[in-house]
């Protein structure tokens, strides 16, 4: 018997749309949040991060307790979720590797939205005083855990019932429903900016876009509750009677992940190494090297999708309405070059398409900058230059979660793929604001978010030649 004679075959193409749809869901509800946090980063630091507390002019203050003091603390509560995320992506990792898919997906469904919710009904620092920030961060805490634990589960169930040569395609809709959730998010706050003036928008109207994720997270919570599990069954707990089945079975598992992760890395595993010493390094090198290959993802996506409106409110003086107006268009972008992208990788492979992006984020962020903050640009070239920006930043999103589900055999995956993208996201993506804020205050340098993305990405483009170019048609581990 062969490995993949112990693979499952694929689920029928109704079955796989199910799985797809009820694995994006959640995605969209998280990344809506997110996008609703990072537009309205300056009303929430006047909210809870400034001693005055909850008006339009303490966002944009100077001196202590003001605009830059309370915008850098805003941004440390957003980084601080994505510091738990590793450990979200820890422990419902192993909770969907153990117990199944559907239990995972509807665990960090459940948490996300009640932590979301909460957030639009918490008091400010004029209500409550000091207590207030504390209160959001343990919330964001709360997220960034079930944000850890929402990738590997969702992208799990989508690779593995996507039908042969496909697996890119669904897995692409991973960050098509991010890029739709950070573009609702992006276009109610928008909408809310419009049809409201500053004061109760900043006293009362932030709050709505935070409530609307309830209903979202409801409609999730059904869809999940009906989820079949993905072909291949989570290995029994110990004592049962297939117990010795399961372990050959994994015996086996291990020897070909061992095998395909040192064939991805360009590496062979010592054959005098014991075989569960050999996985468990290999496993270890798969999530550095996984790392690497999504390092410019992370970076670029943040500072382009969630950084870019308050740089420009705080460093270009940009109105906010322009501001959201720019990152909807960052995020039309983004949304629009990323199944092309996934689908694209189903046919000429992962390595091209990913590297592509990174180099074109390399080479063009610094240029793409410029033109934002060129008196002498049109809103035509201005609109170009952040459709651009999006769009290269979906060529890394497209094939980026098939990529990583390819990476960890069926046992681990969840676990391997989901810490992968946590750490990644916590070093690259969750520090950007605070990097990117901090850095441009102490340098006065508005080029430092472009800077930030391109040499992000210029790092991550020798792990991204290390794919191989069949990757993309090789069985599942």
């Amino acid at each position: 018997m062969t490995t993949t004679d112990l693979l499952p075959a694929p689920p029928p193409h109704a079955a796989a749309r199910r799985a797809l749809l009820a694995g994006s869901a959640g995605n969209l509800v998280e990344w809506y949040e997110f996008g609703v946090y990072g537009c309205f980063a300056t009303v929430i630091a006047a909210n809870f991060f400034t001693a005055q507390g909850g008006s339009a002019t303490d966002a944009s203050a100077e001196g202590p307790g003001g605009g830059a003091e309370a915008l850098v603390a805003t941004y440390a509560s957003f980084a601080l979720a994505f510091f738990f995320r590793p450990v979200g992506a820890l422990l419902f990792g192993r909770i969907g590797d153990r117990f199944g898919r559907r239990t995972v997906l509807v665990l960090v469904i459940g948490l996300m939205t009640l932590a979301t919710t909460l957030i639009g009904l918490l008091p400010s620092r004029a209500d409550i005083g000091a207590a207030a920030p504390w209160l959001l961060t343990f919330l964001r805490v709360v997220q960034g855990l079930s944000a850890g634990g929402e990738f590997g589960g969702a992208v799990s169930v989508m690779v593995e019932c996507a039908p042969p040569g496909r697996r890119g395609l669904y897995g692409a809709w991973q960050s098509f429903t991010v890029a739709l959730g950070l573009l609702a998010g992006a276009a109610t706050a928008a909408a809310l900016a419009t049809v409201l003036p500053a004061a109760p928008l900043y006293a009362w109207g932030w709050r709505i876009p935070f409530l609307l994720a309830l209903p979202l997270g409801l409609v999730a919570l059904w869809l999940r509750t009906a989820l079949e599990e993905p072909p291949g069954a989570p290995p029994p707990t110990p004592g049962t009677a297939a117990t010795a089945a399961t372990a050959a079975t994994a015996a086996t598992a291990a020897t070909a992940a061992t095998a395909g992760s040192a064939k991805s890395a360009g590496t062979a595993t010592a054959a005098t190494a014991p075989a569960g010493t050999a996985t468990a390094r290999e496993q270890v090198r798969a999530v550095g090297l996984g790392i690497g290959r999504i390092m410019g993802w992370s970076a670029a996506g943040y500072t382009f999708l969630v950084v870019l409106p308050s740089h420009l409110q705080s460093a270009l003086g940009a109105s906010f309405r322009d501001a959201l107006l720019a990152t909807t268009l960052v995020n039309i972008g983004f949304a629009a070059s990323i199944l092309p992208a996934g689908l694209l990788s189903d046919r000429v492979g992962r390595r091209p398409v990913m590297l592509g992006g990174a180099l074109g984020v390399a080479v063009s962020a610094v240029p793409l900058l410029h033109v934002l903050q060129s008196p002498g640009a049109s809103p035509q070239a201005r609109a170009a230059a952040v459709l651009v920006a999006g769009a290269l930043v979906g060529l890394l999103a497209g094939p980026g979660p098939a990529m990583l589900a390819e990476m960890f055999p069926r046992r681990v995956r969840c676990t391997g793929l989901g810490i992968s993208y946590a750490l990644a996201n916590a070093v690259f993506s969750g520090c950007a604001g605070l990097f990117v804020t901090a850095l441009t205050a102490r340098t006065g340098s508005t080029a430092v978010p472009a800077l930030y993305a391109a040499t992000a990405c210029a790092l991550s483009a020798p792990a991204l030649l290390t794919l191989r170019t069949d990757d993309h048609r090789e069985p599942l581990r």
